[in-house]
């Protein structure tokens, strides 16, 4: 037998698979030709199911009344998917429940996916939808009852089976379950497996040479994804990996916040040999800001002495000349500042800017000093990475029943840990224990600002 799909669907109690459960699971096995075999149960999900759901799948709370609880089907699921590749019309649904599910028994279920919607999109181009409903009308299959968990993998069936007997169906499923890794990009000692057994979530990931040594260390939201990702490319970084890499481990932290941090340190400190961003301990290069006698905010770019840097407002820190310009530039370029009034235009009249309607006339006077300065303090809040009040901030940990802390104090990163979901914070010092130290820098400062920028509703505690 070759290749095995495992065409799965289930029904559920809502749309969130770390808050609701599964109320059913069909499993139908194929060998790329017909279907060798076939499986499935009702689930009692241990909660209500929302009379809007039943509504939809025709599912009652009297039929799960006495149908197994997960725990007692998992075993079966995990013995007949084992070594296929787990198939669903939009994939990423049916595998992140099945997953979270087996996360609250401790387990890891991982799997090679397929996706259908994907799949669908390549092989049936320019359809309105590719809801399973719509090709379900479009291609006239046959289905005894939608929404029960049987009858849509039946429906799957057909449609892979579509897919599969087209010309260029085969190598196109095959590429989406390769998570598009060109195979001769690949390190020789590392097996596609070994690229499908890592984990879907947030954290650090190592690249190992044949001694051990750190070749590569990186960041990612979704750590398989984003190895993959290395490998799918022809480029200068990849054809490095491909020669170097023997081995991968990762460490996940949840939040992506701490994901950041962390490689930050992690490259500090092992300084992997490909890695070229963020490998600098010192930051010479500073802008600094004052105001001129009219009144004025100006921003300036320099390398000062450690003694006149005591004088300056310094805002930022930078390892290179360019990389505190490039970040001035940007900010000049998004809040309509003045090239002059930056420090990064030598003129007696207006900027250049000003010519190109880009600056509003403040260096000429045509816009007030009030004016000028609310969009320059915008900008200052942007480039700075100047701590003022000591804070914490509170995001995912790596689990449900935990919370990541970030702890910012006396100006400085201080460095970061987890603790309970259910803990309450009342102080810095009720939260020391729970926090692992790591070195502060302009970098850090930055990745914790720019990061709390992107995302305002991440919950942060004044002290």
């Amino acid at each position: 037998m070759g290749r095995l799909y495992a065409i799965i669907d289930i029904e559920t109690t809502g749309g969130k698979a770390y808050r609701n459960r599964i109320t059913e699971v069909a499993i139908a096995l194929h060998d790329g030709t017909k279907v060798v075999e076939r499986w499935e149960s009702l689930i009692n999900p241990e909660c209500a199911i929302p009379y809007g759901i039943t509504q939809l799948t025709g599912i009652t709370q009297e039929m799960v009344q006495d149908a197994p609880k997960f725990y007692e089907v998992a075993k079966k699921i995990v013995e007949m998917t084992q070594g296929a590749i787990f198939v669903a019309h939009n994939v990423r649904f049916d595998y992140s429940f099945l997953r979270e599910e087996f996360k609250r028994l401790g387990y890891t279920y991982s799997r090679r996916q397929l996706c259908t919607v994907r799949l669908s999109r390549k092989a049936f181009p320019g359809l309105k939808s590719y809801s399973l409903g719509n090709l379900i009308k479009h291609f006239k299959i046959k289905v005894k009852a939608r929404h029960r968990a049987m009858a849509d993998v039946n429906a799957t069936i057909v449609l892979l089976e579509k897919i599969l007997t087209q010309e260029t169906g085969e190598a196109q499923a095959k590429e989406m379950i390769n998570l598009g890794i060109k195979e001769s990009l690949l390190p020789s000692n590392l097996s596609l497996e070994e690229l499908h057994s890592l984990p879907e979530a947030c954290g650090v990931y190592y690249f190992h040479d044949k001694k051990g040594q750190l070749v590569y260390v990186g960041k990612s939201i979704n750590i398989k994804k984003r190895v993959a990702e290395h490998f799918s490319k022809v480029t200068e970084k990849a054809r490095k990996l491909q020669q170097y890499v023997h081995d991968i481990s990762y460490e996940t932290t949840g939040s992506e916040l701490l994901a950041l941090l962390y490689e930050s340190h992690e490259i500090k400190k092992h300084r992997p040999y490909v890695n070229r961003a963020q490998r600098v301990r010192h930051f010479p290069f500073v802008i600094h800001t004052f105001e001129d006698a009219k009144g004025y905010m100006h921003f300036d770019v320099g390398k000062p002495l450690a003694a006149e840097r005591k004088k300056l407002r310094v805002v930022a820190e930078y390892p290179k000349l360019a990389h505190a310009k490039r970040h001035l530039q940007s900010k000049i370029k998004d809040y309509e500042l003045c090239g002059k009034l930056c420090g990064l235009e030598k003129s007696s009249s207006f900027c250049f800017q000003y010519h190109l309607k880009q600056c509003k006339g403040g260096c000429g006077g045509l816009e007030s000093a009030e004016s000028y300065n609310e969009r320059a303090n915008e900008a200052l809040e942007q480039l700075s990475n100047v701590f003022e009040r000591d804070f914490v901030v509170i995001d995912k940990g790596r689990s449900e029943e935990e919370r990541s802390i970030v702890l910012v104090e006396d100006g400085e990163y201080s460095g970061f840990g987890y603790i309970d979901a259910a803990e309450s914070i009342s102080s810095v010092s009720a939260l020391r224990h729970s926090i692992t130290a790591y070195d502060s820098n302009p970098e850090v400062k930055r990745i914790i600002r720019g990061y709390l920028h992107k995302n305002p509703k991440t919950k942060v505690i004044y002290f």
